[in-house]
């Protein structure tokens, strides 16, 4: 069932609650272009949830979210045994919006230094750290780095201050 979003006014007609229901296309775009983090949840080697914030790289023409990872990370070895993983995006102000999602990950490069990462890690960089994100990821191109596609199979968007109505009754 697809909900329409909808402003909720209050009484004071202040619309506290903001933009209620699910993002359209451009709302979802522009929200996973902010510096939100996300929290990648992957399965250990016990197949037990294992889940670490990450940056993220949305690619909106292909549809796609771009991960890069240290090549110690544990929990890229996890995915690279088993692709199957989750991502969560949420706003830390109002007006509250997060994304969800179940999908696949593909390993895209193995650890290396100088591949199709750097671009990608220098575009998140800028994106969360602002005109520091150089400074921050230049000084590490040394370091060998995963690069992950994760294409979404199931993906939930929500914006504002209200219950979906599948829970109201």
């Amino acid at each position: 069932m697809v909900t329409a979003a909808v402003e909720q006014k209050d009484e004071t007609g202040e619309g506290w609650r903001g933009k209620i229901g699910l993002m359209d296309r451009q709302e979802m775009d522009e929200f996973l272009a902010a510096g939100n983090l996300a929290r990648l949840a992957v399965l250990d080697d016990n197949e037990w949830p294992y889940v670490q914030p990450v940056w993220y790289q949305w690619e909106p023409t292909e549809g796609v979210f771009w991960i890069v990872a240290r090549k110690r990370s544990a929990w890229a070895a996890f995915m690279q045994r088993d692709g199957r993983v989750a991502l969560t995006i949420d706003g830390e102000t109002r007006p509250y919006r997060k994304v969800a999602l179940q999908g696949q990950a593909e390993v895209i490069e193995e650890p290396n230094t100088g591949g199709k990462w750097v671009e990608i890690a220098k575009q998140m960089a800028t994106r969360y750290l602002g005109e520091h994100g150089p400074d921050y990821i230049v000084p590490t191109l040394d370091k060998p780095r995963w690069l992950f596609k994760i294409t979404p199979t199931s993906l939930v968007t929500w914006q504002g201050v209200d219950w979906h109505s599948r829970y109201k009754d």
